[in-house]
């Protein structure tokens, strides 16, 4: 068992790392290239804060639980990383809700999108994404806390979670209240905005001529391709996170004796491993989905890269150079520092 935590806690790791890179360098690029700052990557950058927030706080957290038996983290703890995740988790679904109405104004309906794509309301849209999604996890902070729960071998352990052993129906009505307002009534609305999407473009292409209009096509299929990202970005939200509430409503209905099969357990760890992997595929696709995405995030991985290389031989050439100059000069610097009364020389570098 210590073995494969260790190998759980690695894959944890590197989604972490992966994670971090890519949306980092996300929001990085939607900030610093005003060109590509439009409605979806406003949003977009909202997404990978999210994401971030997630990786940062609740991966490690989570990852830990395979290495030790016992919740490391207090009661305080117990109650701020549940109240996190599902923050980031609303933010998730709830700012692809958000990308799928605009993608819908902008293709079904063009004339109504400029008089809500201002800088300022969009950032206030996003702001009120995260107040939603704060105000919902706030339940979550408020519930969870140390329970004893006792295994079907009758041998008893604490953990963190948001209800006691005691009772079926907080749990019941936990589990299926997260399914339906984290997953199930946001899927439904994106899906019925890109039906009329699809309709949509349909139409338009149909009602494009053979030859000419150049331009019409060209918007069209700049329309395509964003749609296309959005839904390919709430694909992957919906497979990453579907086992995970699977799971969890698995654990809420069958609740009078903890599950310790071998299934279960693989289950379990596929299942988080699978949503925690959701936070990092997003810089990926869009970098895969998109040429200006792609060129920006080239250029801003490169631009990092050099600053590190640059910084990482100035400091090698001062350690050298003050190191010579040390050296030259010990007996003058030996006198000032019987002058001043105070000891001058130190190494700095080895």
């Amino acid at each position: 068992m210590w073995f494969t935590g260790v190998v759980v806690a690695s894959v944890y790791g590197v989604i972490g790392v992966l994670g971090l890179i890519g949306n980092v360098t996300l929001i990085k690029t939607f900030c610093s290239t005003k060109s590509i700052r439009n409605v979806p990557n406003l949003f977009m950058s909202s997404l990978a804060l999210g994401d971030v927030l997630l990786l940062v706080t609740c991966a490690p957290v989570d990852a830990s639980r395979y290495l030790s038996e016992e919740w490391l983290f207090g009661r305080v703890g117990c109650k701020v990383i549940p109240f996190i995740q599902l923050t980031s988790v609303g933010v998730s679904v709830f700012t692809l809700t958000a990308l799928s109405a605009d993608r819908y104004r902008a293709i079904v309906k063009p004339l109504d999108i400029k008089a809500s794509s201002s800088t300022t309301i969009i950032v206030l849209r996003a702001a009120l994404i995260w107040l939603l999604s704060l105000v919902l996890a706030i339940p979550e902070a408020v519930f969870s806390d140390l329970h004893t729960f006792v295994t079907s071998t009758n041998e008893s352990f604490v953990t963190c979670a948001p209800y006691p052993h005691a009772g079926e129906l907080h749990p019941k009505i936990h589990s299926m209240a997260s399914f339906l307002i984290f997953y199930v009534i946001p899927l439904l609305i994106i899906s019925v905005y890109y039906t009329f999407i699809a309709r949509s473009l349909m139409k338009s292409a149909s009602n494009l001529p053979v030859e000419g209009n150049l331009h019409a096509r060209r918007q069209v299929e700049s329309r395509k391709r964003l749609a296309k990202t959005v839904l390919v970005f709430v694909g992957l939200f919906a497979v990453c996170w579907l086992p995970c509430h699977v799971i969890y409503l698995y654990r809420s209905y069958h609740y009078s004796q903890v599950d310790t099969s071998l299934v279960h357990f693989v289950c379990s760890i596929v299942a988080r491993i699978l949503a925690f992997t959701n936070s990092c595929l997003n810089p990926f696709a869009l970098y895969l989905l998109s040429d200006t995405f792609q060129k920006q995030f080239n250029r801003q991985l490169c631009c990092c890269c050099h600053m590190m290389l640059r910084r990482s031989s100035q400091s090698h050439t001062h350690c050298n150079t003050h190191g010579t100059s040390v050296r030259s000069t010990h007996h003058s610097m030996g006198s000032l520092s019987m002058i001043n009364g105070r000891r001058v020389y130190q190494e700095d570098c080895v």
